[in-house]
């Protein structure tokens, strides 16, 4: 809070890219830091993915690590051989494991003259502008200060999230965080294959996805009984790097030195290549390295006024799919249920349900209390479909622009919405913020 103005302030978002150093973000799950013919931490394997990771930090590289294993390591200590269902114990167990595996890696990395940090993250935590710019500042410090951030899930607190995956999409989130030059996600299998090789011998690994919209493989295999993951939240933690301009590797976890490989450009794994349009701006980046939650349904008119780069009003909803609060990211569907845009909510699920159809000016008496104007504002709304090339090139060509002429109660609107979104299709944003 400003002394002077009373005005709140977002941190400042320093550059990540100061120093020039590029950014490699690894991910590691459950599966592959447990042996799976005894049960216990294969201390091996873990040894040798410190070591790699020391290697790359001293070829000048950024390091990070997103590294699962907190409520499979609390079962390995309590002597669970499998995840338990309930929350409140994955959640004892998460803070029982998080403990022990910070304590591993700790020992590992100060054996090799190098030093680790713990980062617990939510992705209500990416969600939150003022968060979003205190996490980046704070991998900034560690970066320069020499220190590799080891990164996990919250699990204690991120109920929802402990559902969700195995730290894939938040691996995603953290690369397009850091505008990495490459994610990496170590697995139990050596890549994406035409379909499961577990069940078919005549499936071929696909060592390039350059469009990852067009695959047409089979993602039907799980997770492992201390793990959350399969390949399907890793085609969606693909969608989500790529979109924000992130290329990832799908590599095995047998052997570490594997990420080595990849880095020389080696032909092992999957590579999925990033995106080649536009996300330059920070604020871009962001909204497009984060997952969406359910869907508002538009008549024509509304769809038309999206893609024409206007904001979204109350009256040109006719129906609200699932339960959300405000400031998240919401799937914008035609009146088929075809989403085609995502955006960022400034009212809750219950609030449009007695606003949809309404004009704004009616705000008041159906809430009771005057909210903002937009149900979602231009400048928060992502396309994932868009008419012709044309369009987008002139979209492109105005956004420097906007930038300049954004009035300033725009501006301000825009500083007070936490965003949300992720784009699974071709991305293009419709106006530019001003921080």
């Amino acid at each position: 809070m400003s002394a002077s103005d009373g005005k709140r302030t977002l941190p400042r978002e320093r550059s990540m890219t100061d120093d020039t150093k590029p950014t490699i973000v690894i991910k590691v799950g459950t599966s592959s830091l447990v042996d799976a013919s005894t049960g216990l931490p294969s201390l091996s394997k873990i040894a040798a993915l410190v070591e790699v990771l020391c290697k790359l930090k001293r070829n000048d590289m950024n390091v990070a690590l997103v590294s699962s294993g907190a409520v499979g390591f609390g079962c390995l200590a309590l002597g669970l051989k499998e995840r338990p269902e309930g929350v409140m114990v994955k959640q004892a167990l998460a803070a029982t494991g998080q403990a022990k595996l910070m304590e591993l890696y700790g020992r590992m990395f100060n054996s090799l003259g190098e030093s680790c940090a713990q980062v617990l993250l939510t992705y209500d935590n990416l969600g939150h502008r003022a968060q979003f710019l205190n996490a980046v500042n704070t991998f900034e410090a560690l970066f320069k200060l020499g220190v590799v951030p080891v990164v996990n899930e919250n699990d204690t607190v991120a109920v929802e999230e402990l559902r969700f995956g195995d730290n894939d999409c938040l691996s995603a989130m953290v690369a397009s965080m850091l505008k990495a030059e490459r994610l990496i996600i170590l697995t139990d299998v050596d890549g994406l294959y035409t379909s499961n090789p577990n069940k078919d011998p005549d499936a071929k690994r696909i060592p390039v996805v350059d469009n990852i919209d067009d695959l047409d493989v089979d993602t039907s295999s799980a997770g492992s009984a201390l793990g959350t993951g399969g390949m399907a939240t890793k085609i969606t933690a693909a969608k989500l790097a790529t979109a924000s301009g992130v290329d990832m590797s799908i590599v095995s976890a047998k052997n570490p030195t594997i990420i080595l490989e990849v880095m020389r450009g080696d032909n092992v794994g999957t590579l999925f290549k990033k995106r080649s349009l536009k996300v330059s701006k920070d604020r871009k980046r962001w909204i497009a390295g984060l997952p969406a939650r359910q869907s508002i349904y538009l008549d024509d008119g509304a769809v038309r006024a999206i893609k024409e780069k206007k904001s979204l009003y109350a009256a040109g909803i006719i129906k609200i799919n699932g339960k959300f609060p405000s400031n998240v990211a919401i799937g914008l569907a035609d009146s088929k249920g075809v989403v085609f845009a995502q955006g960022i909510t400034n009212y809750s699920s219950a609030e449009l349900a007695l606003l949809k159809g309404k004009q704004m000016q009616e705000t008041f008496d159906c809430l009771g209390y005057h909210g903002s104007e937009h149900v979602m504002h231009r400048g928060n709304i992502v396309l994932l479909e868009f008419a012709g090339k044309k369009y987008l090139q002139q979209q492109e060509e105005d956004e420097d622009a906007k930038e300049k002429t954004e009035s300033s109660d725009d501006a301000m609107q825009l500083l007070r919405t936490s965003a949300t979104a992720a784009c699974h299709l071709r991305i293009m944003c419709h106006g530019v913020m001003h921080r």
